[in-house]
């Protein structure tokens, strides 16, 4: 089975001390054995923002590990990354919730429409917004 990458897996595995960091590889090792990688649109976008990242650092690296990029949104990703973001700006507007961005809701949409697996450190958010999504984490 394919597993889609969130962002902070990969921040994780290169910004983090070397626990999570081992934790991170640990768990990319066993999901890359389980099937295939593959990362969103939004999440190299989210990557190339951070200090120090440049399209040939990103590039090399999702070369190397064989991590595919899919450059493809769908109309039906939008739509479903559309109504999860709209569910929670309804929650958001009747209690404190911590503030999300779209790219989040675009994550969860890519692997919810594919049905990949999410590897990510935010169970809560993606559970709540995608509770058929199958989450991996580490």
């Amino acid at each position: 089975m394919t597993t889609a990458i969130d962002t902070n897996a990969l921040v994780a595995l290169w910004d983090t001390g070397p626990e999570l960091n081992a934790a991170a590889q640990k768990a990319l090792d066993a999901a890359q054995a389980r099937g295939a990688l593959v990362i969103c649109g939004a999440v190299y976008t989210e990557l190339l923002a951070l200090p120090g990242r440049t399209e040939n650092m990103l590039d090399g690296f999702f070369a190397a590990t064989a991590i595919r990029i899919d450059w493809n949104s769908t109309e039906q990703i939008w739509r479903v990354a559309g109504r999860a973001f709209q569910n929670y700006a309804a929650r958001r507007s009747q209690k404190i919730l911590p503030r999300r961005i779209l790219a989040d809701f675009l994550i969860g949409a890519h692997a919810a429409v594919n049905r990949y697996r999410l590897m990510t450190l935010d169970q809560r958010l993606y559970r709540t917004a995608f509770p058929k999504l199958e989450i991996v984490t580490f």
